[in-house]
């Protein structure tokens, strides 16, 4: 029986894939005008906090517990804007630092089914102001008069089958939180980490700021498995220590003790290592020459199953840094400007197109390829 104080809030959402990722897209004009209630609904959607988000739409890892919020842009340079929360699995928190590029890729999309954007023959080009960052992404979309076409030939590591693939340009990604490429000024920093000793990094930030440290400074290798790693308590809080204190460099907390709960999305946690052989999560090899650096990412303090795209902007913008944790350990081989990065799911490959400069590079734009994929539209129930 239904509390009698208990309210159902019928909200139309549409579940889509979009590159790695699984996330709700939302109309924003479907939501409560009063921005203070949305928190409440998106952990009832998802089922949060529960580690399984048994009561909820949410598919218990942080890359299926996400959402986008769309609507029409009144913007000059852009179609529409698009806010992106990171819904905690296991913690009462709604997140809404940062972007995620995987839920990007389905903006495009979701824009051109809901009518937000008029499909042209072939393809189209959203253009989309993500209000995380303050930043324009063109996603090029292949559609018809009818809509969009979600079937190709294109496939992406760490999704099964084919579709087909959407260009996303980060446009003049660098700077999110409005402190430059380098937000601490420096290539390279010195972090003291406790009852282990200084550890080396750099901050980048474009499409996110990220913190890349060289995995064998942290007692890793680069090619670790997603699942053995998550079941080391003991070696996902100390990488959440270190990324703690990169938040504290970055100003965003004063205590790294508070990171998971004051900033649990940004900046994202990174370690890298030279090229090598290894072996993805489903058992394939990849050869050492098929890729120009190895990299592992930590979302939500867990590891990523596959590579965040904006992860993968701020890794191409970080190559061209001389003297960055991420140029010393790329391939010496490698074309900067295109790169291959080997994560847990397969081969992700990016670009970065760029001006050097005495200070540091100016990023003009990063840019790869995802798919997405609409799989259901619908109504949701959600208790308040």
């Amino acid at each position: 029986m239904q509390n009698q104080n208990e309210q159902v809030y019928k909200l139309p959402v549409t579940i889509m894939r979009g590159g790695t990722s699984k996330g709700i897209y939302i109309l924003e004009s479907d939501l409560p005008k009063d921005k203070e209630a949305w928190d409440e609904i998106l952990l009832r959607l998802m089922g949060s906090p529960d580690a399984k988000q048994i009561d909820g739409l949410g598919g218990s890892q942080s890359v299926t517990s996400k959402v986008a919020i769309v609507k029409r842009s009144q913007r000059a340079d852009a179609d529409v804007d698009y806010t992106f929360a990171q819904v905690s699995v296991d913690k009462p928190i709604v997140s809404y630092k940062g972007n995620c590029g995987n839920i990007s890729s389905g903006v495009g999309p979701f824009a051109l089914e809901k009518g937000l954007v008029t499909p042209k023959e072939n393809e189209t080009t959203v253009r989309i102001y993500n209000t995380n960052t303050g930043k324009i992404i063109a996603a090029d979309v292949k559609t018809s008069d009818e809509g969009v076409n979600y079937t190709g030939d294109f496939q992406i590591a760490g999704v099964p089958g084919t579709a087909s693939p959407i260009r996303l340009k980060f446009i003049n990604p660098a700077g999110t939180l409005g402190k430059g490429l380098l937000p601490t000024g420096n290539a390279v920093d010195m972090l003291t980490v406790p009852d282990f000793g200084e550890v080396e990094v750099s901050i980048v930030d474009a499409a996110n700021p990220l913190v890349f440290v060289k995995a064998k400074d942290l007692g890793l290798t680069g090619k670790e498995n997603p699942d053995e790693l998550n079941a080391d308590a003991a070696k996902l809080e100390f990488l959440e220590t270190v990324r703690g204190l990169a938040a504290v460099k970055l100003g965003l907390i004063d205590d790294y003790k508070k990171s998971a709960w004051e900033t649990p999305g940004i900046p994202k946690m990174t370690f890298v290592a030279e090229p090598d052989t290894y072996e993805t999560a489903d058992g394939t090899t990849i050869q050492k020459e098929e890729i120009d650096l190895l990299s592992r990412m930590m979302s939500m303090q867990k590891t990523h199953p596959s590579y965040a795209m904006t992860g993968a902007m701020c890794t191409a913008a970080a190559a061209v840094v001389p003297g960055s944790v991420v140029a010393q350990v790329l391939n010496p081989d490698t074309d900067t400007q295109f790169i291959r990065i080997g994560h847990p799911g397969g081969v992700l490959e990016c670009g970065v197109d760029y001006r050097p400069e005495e200070k540091e590079p100016v990023i003009e734009d990063t840019f790869g390829f995802r798919t997405a994929n609409l799989l259901m539209e619908g109504v949701a129930s959600v208790r308040r």
